[in-house]
């Protein structure tokens, strides 16, 4: 609950973004064709084998012995978008989030090494990527979901890049609605943004997603050759925080 309802007002976070929706004009249609989007270019990129490098593999005892446990299991592969169309409003009777659009909420763990350039050579390890800049930004509590777009500019000006330079990006979707108005405030072109799909397929491990997403992001621009990339989350309470990724070697 801490996670999910707003500390000021005590409505959930779906509650506060169907006012997000009602300000940008985000129709029902979009929003269920923004996970239908994620839903597919997740099943694809699991089907191709992109996540195998990025998941350590965990074994999960049982009755005829151990089971391995490698990949993500919350996706819906099978969804249609007139599926979608079928779910009723999760917050509000008139509203148009549902938990088609939404994110599921599960468990998983993320981990990285953050280390200081000289300290890795040292060590004899190769960095994947370097944090150029961060931004960390705050808007009206209620509108949460916009936390990412100050954040992502002030990343920008840090790092002394402009947003047509950004060749990958990765939005959270808490919830689809979030994630086209972002994407749309930013001015991103559809093609770079959460690319093997997003949080409305693999889930909202709260608490991990943010390095469950840099990390998605800088093995998606290893593979496709890609240098530069912007991973970015609301949070709860009107904040957003944002990242500016290069990749190395």
């Amino acid at each position: 609950r801490d996670g999910l309802n707003d500390a000021f007002s005590g409505e959930h976070s779906g509650w506060h973004t169907e006012d997000l929706v009602e300000k940008y004009q985000v129709t029902r249609e979009a929003q269920d064709e923004w996970a239908l989007r994620s839903q597919q270019r997740f099943a694809r990129a699991q089907a191709a084998g992109h996540f195998k490098a990025q998941i350590a593999a965990v074994q999960v005892p049982g009755k005829k012995g151990p089971t391995q446990f490698d990949q993500d299991e919350a996706n819906r592969p099978d969804t249609t978008i007139e599926a979608l169309a079928r779910l009723k409003p999760a917050f509000r009777p008139d509203g148009a989030i549902t938990a088609g659009n939404a994110p599921g909420l599960n468990d998983a763990g993320a981990a990285m090494v953050l280390a200081d350039e000289a300290w890795a050579e040292k060590r004899g390890l190769k960095a994947a990527a370097r944090l150029v800049a961060y931004g960390v930004a705050a808007v009206e509590p209620g509108m949460f979901g916009l936390g990412p777009v100050p954040a992502v500019r002030q990343a920008l000006q840090r790092a002394g890049w402009d947003i047509g330079s950004i060749e990958r990006a990765e939005i959270n979707e808490a919830f689809a609605a979030i994630a086209i108005v972002v994407a749309r405030e930013l001015g991103f072109k559809d093609e770079i943004v959460n690319v093997d799909g997003g949080a409305v397929a693999h889930g909202h491990p709260i608490g991990a997603t943010g390095a469950v997403l840099t990390t998605k992001l800088i093995h998606s621009m290893r593979r496709d050759g890609l240098k530069r990339g912007l991973v970015t989350l609301c949070i709860g309470g009107g904040q957003g925080i944002a990242l500016a990724i290069e990749t190395l070697h």
